[in-house]
């Protein structure tokens, strides 16, 4: 099996930040051209994910209001407490959401449902850069 590894920056505002990062990740792997792969997508850090999702405004609130409700900015977090920055909130809800999705690649093209996008969440409560690692095995 055959390996590729590769990597882009993300540029985010923070604060539940959602990315499309759908189209650099296709820029990458059918730069290859490959027929059959497994790519997994990585965002390395405590406080940023990457999910799958609808990326459509409603939905992307949606998610905002849901986080919201399940890890809360305005509580106290033990974290906090530790280490004085405020952001314990953005590591629960990255522990969460969680910080890769693997997509299939079949007869060249990313399986992706139809309304479905790769994303960046940043949850930090501060604009950040993040690096996306992208993983190509066939």
């Amino acid at each position: 099996m055959t390996l590729i590894c590769d990597k882009f920056t993300v540029h985010t505002k923070g604060n539940t930040d959602i990315v499309d990062i759908t189209k650099d990740v296709k820029n990458i792997v059918y730069r290859h051209s490959l027929q059959n792969a497994v790519v997994n997508v990585y965002v390395a850090g405590s406080t940023v994910s990457v999910t799958n999702i609808e990326f459509e405004p409603g939905l992307l609130v949606d998610l905002q209001e849901a986080l919201d409700r399940i890890a809360p900015v305005d509580i106290v977090y033990h974290h906090d407490e530790m280490w004085h920055d405020g952001n314990g909130y953005s590591h629960v809800r990255a522990s969460i959401v969680g910080n890769s999705t693997t997509i299939p690649l079949l007869q060249g093209a990313l399986h992706l449902g139809q309304w479905q996008q790769i994303v960046l969440v940043d949850f930090d409560n501060k604009p950040r850069t993040r690096t996306v690692y992208v993983q190509i095995w066939f």
